[in-house]
């Protein structure tokens, strides 16, 4: 059966990672929320892939090319002006089957349910979730759906759409008569409801669903995945590193005398890492990078390239790629009070989180002894200049001094 996998969005609330990438491109556990998607779908036994791509499609294209080295086919098909999920949904009829499954790039859902999604039939994968005014909350009766209600401001349970179903055909005939909804899009959750005039839908209750909105929603994702890694060592540890727990190191990495490691870490191939630098659990560094000199790293996202070489702290923080923090810069994650950080975005947002330091976009420069605040968010490109303080929401470009 083909999987469509929808991955033209640009995904908004994940800016400033996605000034320069799609949200689907977007790494956790240092492989793309797409990889992690596909690979499960694969391993359930989808074969045949499509992939509905648009902004900044040539990430996507780029990176899993015809889906060989994964061992399945892929085809893309382009939505071009993205007018919603419905629109892109629409663009694969002429190269689908009577059945086929729709997962959203950006979710991650276990391999045993997609095995269920797969089971002949129309479902809908549902999860329950403390934030379920963030999502479309599933009505079931009789494990049947019902009715998908979009965003309620008071919903009417913890129950949402996870963003996995079952299709057949008759789809089209939906999508085709689906309006705009307020927010100018065509909605696929208007599509369904209007599909349930004339098909059932089985209501599927995921064990494993990580789905990501906002920017610190991917340290979570990163912890549950590093919890079920197993540690593999193919760089070269020398004598006087310490690695306790499960610990991946990539080929070509080194691990110099005086690094501690506590796992579960993942550290990619071709990095450096210290002397004399202690990583802690649920860090994910990616390839290429540089860890020094008394640095210390918690529980974060270190993206390609980066380089965090001298007497740095960075804590519960995700950080782009090819970033290059100066000697002294020191990420805060931790208010004074202990309370919950906020962001600013267009407005302002509890992350519900008591620990978080920053999201920082590519290509970010620190000068040496730099302070960044809870809770910043900045753009790609920024250059924080030497002693200045950074907080709030920086846009790309900018210069802090």
């Amino acid at each position: 059966m083909k999987c469509i996998i929808l991955a033209a969005g640009e995904g908004k609330r994940l800016r400033p990672l996605t000034f320069t990438r799609p949200k689907v491109m977007v790494t956790v556990a240092n492989k793309p929320l797409m990889e992690w998607t596909m690979e499960n779908a694969k391993e359930a036994g989808c074969k045949e892939f499509i992939f509905v791509v648009g902004y900044k499609s040539e990430a996507v294209r780029n990176y899993f090319g015809d889906g060989g080295r994964w061992g399945v086919d892929i085809k893309y098909v382009n939505q071009g002006e993205p007018l919603g999920t419905a629109h892109a949904l629409g663009m694969v009829k002429k190269f689908v089957d009577d059945e086929f499954i729709v997962i959203s790039g950006d979710t991650i859902i276990g391999v045993e349910d997609i095995k269920k999604i797969l089971k002949k039939g129309t479902k809908i994968g549902i999860c329950e979730t403390k934030n379920a005014k963030e999502y479309g909350i599933v009505e079931v009766e009789n494990k049947k759906l019902k009715k998908i209600h979009e965003k309620m401001e008071e919903p009417l349970s913890n129950m949402v759409n996870a963003g996995v179903y079952h299709f057949n055909k008759k789809i089209f005939d939906a999508l085709e008569k689906t309006k705009k909804s307020r927010r100018g899009e065509y909605e696929l959750t208007d599509s369904i409801n209007l599909f349930l005039k004339e098909e059932q839908m089985e209501c599927v209750k995921l064990k494993k669903w990580i789905d990501v909105s906002y920017p610190w929603n991917l340290l979570d994702a990163n912890e549950k995945i590093l919890e079920e890694i197993e540690g593999v060592i193919k760089g070269k540890v020398e004598k006087g590193a310490i690695l306790k727990g499960k610990v991946i190191v990539g080929e070509g990495s080194a691990i110099l005398p005086g690094s501690y490691i506590e796992g579960p870490v993942i550290i990619g191939k071709n990095c450096k890492i210290g002397p004399n630098c202690y990583i802690r659990p649920h860090t994910s560094i990616g390839n290429e990078c540089h860890i020094g000199n008394a640095c210390e790293i918690k529980n974060s996202i270190i993206m390609d390239g980066t380089k965090i070489p001298h007497q740095n702290y960075v804590g519960d923080s995700v950080i782009g790629q090819n970033c290059n923090l100066g000697a002294g810069t020191k990420i805060a994650n931790l208010r004074l009070d202990k309370k919950n950080i906020f962001v600013w975005f267009d407005k302002k947002v509890d992350t519900g989180r008591r620990k978080l330091g920053a999201i920082i976009g590519d290509n970010v420069q620190t000068g040496i002894n730099a302070s960044i605040n809870v809770g910043a968010i900045i753009g790609n490109n920024v250059f924080i200049g030497p002693s200045a303080i950074a907080w709030g929401n920086i846009k790309p470009y900018t210069k802090v001094m």
